[in-house]
């Protein structure tokens, strides 16, 4: 019996294997050869490229935002609008000195002169000396010398506190130690 159900077995498979295997291959390749031809690519055309115009710079004649110029051109609309405080209105009106383009920490006391009972502070910037008197302005925030000492040069200075108004403060450039009398 065993050798019955073992033929019967033999004989399904083959019959499945048979089924599987047909030979009609032509209706699958009919069917590609018609998806093929239907399925064309969408491309949308790439447009050319635009030709580069360069344009000229107009910006020449403004203001740098950073600039100084900028600056005092506000301060100037604020004192025209009465906005500015009677610190800082002298200080628009009279000519700079070559000093206050340079900031406090960059000027350094290196000695005194006396020249005929007038005290004459020396400072370096850059390299060079400078010869300093009272009533002289250093550094950028309107530092005008009031005092000078054996070992110190006394500024007021005008600058804005953090709500805006002008005040005065007080500074000094010490005399290195051992460079005094």
């Amino acid at each position: 019996m065993r050798s019955v159900w073992g033929g019967l077995a033999i004989v399904a498979v083959s019959a499945g294997l048979l089924g599987c295997s047909g030979g009609n291959d032509e209706d699958l390749a009919q069917w590609m050869a018609r998806q093929r031809a239907s399925a064309q690519p969408k491309v949308t055309p790439i447009q050319p490229p635009t030709a580069y115009q360069p344009q000229a710079y107009e910006g020449g004649d403004t203001l740098a935002p950073f600039s100084e110029e900028k600056l005092v051109r506000v301060l100037r609309s604020d004192a025209a609008s009465g906005a500015v405080s009677r610190l800082i209105e002298s200080e628009m009106r009279r000519r700079r000195e070559p000093l206050e383009d340079y900031p406090l920490d960059a000027i350094a006391m290196v000695g005194l002169l006396d020249k005929g009972g007038r005290r004459v502070a020396l400072v370096r910037v850059n390299g060079l000396l400078y010869q300093v008197a009272a009533g002289n302005y250093l550094g950028q925030n309107y530092g005008r010398v009031t005092a000078i000492s054996d070992n110190q040069i006394t500024l007021r200075e005008i600058v804005q506190d953090a709500a805006g108004e002008w005040i005065e403060r007080t500074a000094t450039l010490q005399l290195p130690e051992g460079t005094g009398k």
